[in-house]
């Protein structure tokens, strides 16, 4: 498990730049982004101080898991027609609603960037 990656996927999914995560940390960019790629150990305070930043939870990021994002689990459903569907209760509608936005907006981003050329 890499907390730094996991922060990384937290940061993209609220939209939060990492020069304004670093800002908000009191700490230089390649500072902060020695974070991200795991070459820091963390304090269980920095960890706090960052998933107050990000509004999550400490757990959240300690576990966070790509399935919680695209629900990867219920893919069976689509594989397999008489799987029985059933409810999963988690933040995951939150942040794949966030991811998809994020994504919508980086399409939105690269059409005017096409447009321009």
């Amino acid at each position: 498990m890499n907390i730094g990656d996991n922060i990384k996927k937290f940061r993209e999914l609220k939209n939060i730049t990492r020069e304004q995560l670093a800002s908000e940390l009191g700490l230089s960019v390649s500072g902060y982004s020695k974070i991200e790629r795991g070459e820091i150990d963390l304090t269980v305070s920095r960890v706090q101080e960052i998933a107050q930043i990000l509004e999550v939870d400490v757990s959240q990021i300690l576990n966070f898991d790509a399935t919680q994002v695209f629900n990867i689990s219920n893919n069976q459903l689509v594989q397999d027609p008489g799987a029985k569907e059933f409810q999963n209760h988690t933040h995951s509608d939150d942040y794949r609603e966030k991811y998809i936005k994020m994504l919508e907006d980086e399409i939105v981003r690269l059409k005017k960037l096409v447009k321009e050329k």
